[in-house]
C-alpha cells in the first residue's frame, strides 16, 4: 500500500517535470527564431511547426511580408524546394510496396530513350543518390537557360538534356553524392504507372493524407495567401523573389512542389511513421550510407532513399531539407512519426547563415522531443 501511495504521488511531479521540459524547449527555440530573423543575415521571416502527439505549436518570428507586415502562418504556401524529393520518394516508395515499382528497376527499362550510360542505374540508387548520374542543375548552359527565360522552362524529360553528354561521376551504388538528376525518379513513376508524376502525386501522397495546398508548381505565381520569399542584394535591402522563377518547370519534381507549413509537418509524420508504405520497403528506405542533405540538416546527417537521419544532442528525427531562391526548408519526424516538426525561413540560406540556421534547427528538434 505505502509503495502504491509513493507512486501516485509521484505522478503529478514526472507530469509538472515534463511539462516544465516542454516550456523550457519550446521558449529556447522561440528565442532562436529571434535572434536568426534579427541577425546579420537573417531572413525577413522563420516559422516553426512543432507537434508532440496530438499537440502542435506553431513558433513564428519576423513578417511573412515585409511590405504589408503579415505575420507568418502555417496555411500560408511557400515553395519546398528540394524537400520535393521526400515527396516524389513518397509516391515511388509507394507504388513499390504495390508492386507496380520495385526498387531494383533500371533506368534501362523504364527509360531505354536516356544515355546508355545511365541504363544501369537502378530505383534505389537515383533514390539513396548513390546513381553517379551529373546533375543537370550545375550544368552552366542550364544556369543561362535559367535566367534567359525564368517563366517558361521546357518539358521535364528535357532537364536532363543538359548533362545527357556526360560520363556518370561513379559506378553506380559505389559512392554517394547528392544530384537533382536523381528525381529521374518522377520518370520513372510516370513510366511505371502511364500517368503524369503530378496526378501520381496527387492520388498517392496529397489526397491521401489530405494535403489540400500541396501540389506541383504551375508557372510563377504562387495561390494566395503565401509566405514571400526574399533574397538579399549587396546593400543589403531584400528583393521579393518568390514569383521569380517557374520552379514547377525548371526544377520540376527535384523542387518544384508548392506546399505550406501546416502540410509539411502532416506530411513527414505520415511519411516517417509507415503510413505510406512499410514492411521490406520500408526496411530498404532506412539502409543508411554517409552523407548529408542539401543544405546539411541539424546534427549528424546520413542518407537513407529519399529520407536522411539527423543525430542530434536531444535525439534522432528523420526527413530532408531543401534549399531554393527565397526559401530554405526542413522536415523532420520521430521514428514512429509522433514527434515531428516543419521549419522554414523565407530566404535561401548563404554558406555563412548555415552555422546559425543548423542550431535553431536542432533546437526545434529538441522542442519536438520534449517530454
Amino acid at each position: 500500500m505505502l509503495l502504491a501511495v509513493f507512486a501516485v504521488a509521484l505522478l503529478p511531479a514526472t507530469a509538472t517535470g515534463a511539462g516544465a521540459d516542454r516550456a523550457k524547449a519550446d521558449s529556447r527555440l522561440d528565442r532562436a527564431l529571434r535572434e536568426l530573423v534579427a541577425g546579420e543575415g537573417g531572413p525577413p521571416g522563420a516559422i516553426a511547426v512543432v507537434q508532440r502527439g496530438s499537440q502542435r505549436r506553431v513558433h513564428a518570428a519576423g513578417v511573412a511580408d515585409l511590405a504589408g507586415h503579415a505575420a507568418l502562418r502555417p496555411w500560408q504556401r511557400m515553395r519546398i524546394a528540394s524537400v520535393s524529393k521526400a515527396f516524389s520518394g513518397a509516391v515511388a516508395l509507394n507504388l513499390a510496396s504495390q508492386g507496380v515499382l520495385h526498387l531494383d528497376d533500371t533506368i534501362g527499362e523504364l527509360l531505354p530513350g536516356l544515355p546508355a550510360a545511365w541504363h544501369r542505374v537502378t530505383l534505389a540508387q537515383a533514390l539513396h543518390h548513390t546513381s553517379g548520374l551529373p546533375d543537370f542543375s550545375q550544368s552552366r548552359a542550364f544556369g543561362e537557360a535559367v535566367v534567359a527565360s525564368p517563366a517558361h522552362a521546357p518539358p521535364p524529360r528535357a532537364l536532363l538534356s543538359y548533362v545527357a553528354g556526360e560520363p556518370l561521376r561513379f559506378r553506380p551504388g559505389s559512392a554517394y553524392r547528392y544530384s537533382n538528376s536523381d528525381n529521374v525518379v518522377a520518370l520513372m513513376v510516370q513510366a511505371a504507372t502511364g500517368t503524369p508524376y503530378a496526378r501520381a502525386l496527387r492520388r498517392k501522397v496529397a489526397g491521401a493524407l489530405g494535403l489540400r495546398a500541396t501540389r506541383m508548381a504551375d508557372g510563377t505565381l504562387l495561390p494566395n495567401p503565401f509566405l514571400r520569399g526574399y533574397e538579399q542584394a549587396r546593400n543589403g535591402s531584400f528583393e521579393d523573389v518568390s514569383q521569380a522563377v517557374a520552379f514547377g518547370g525548371w526544377a520540376w519534381a527535384s523542387g518544384g512542389v508548392v506546399s505550406t507549413p501546416g502540410d509539411l509537418n502532416r506530411f513527414v509524420r505520415a511519411y516517417v511513421g509507415g503510413r505510406l508504405f512499410g514492411g521490406r520497403v520500408q526496411r530498404r528506405q532506412l539502409d543508411w550510407v554517409r552523407g548529408h542533405s542539401e543544405p546539411p540538416g541539424p546534427g549528424r546527417n546520413s542518407a537513407g532513399l529519399a529520407l536522411f537521419r539527423y543525430r542530434t544532442r536531444c535525439g534522432t528525427v528523420y526527413g530532408h531539407t531543401g534549399s531554393i531562391l527565397g526559401y530554405t526548408q526542413l522536415i523532420a519526424a520521430s521514428r514512429d512519426g509522433s514527434r515531428s516538426l516543419a521549419f522554414t525561413i523565407t530566404r535561401q540560406a548563404p554558406e555563412d547563415l548555415i552555422p546559425r540556421l543548423r542550431r535553431a534547427q536542432t533546437l526545434a528538434v529538441c522542442a519536438a522531443l520534449a517530454g
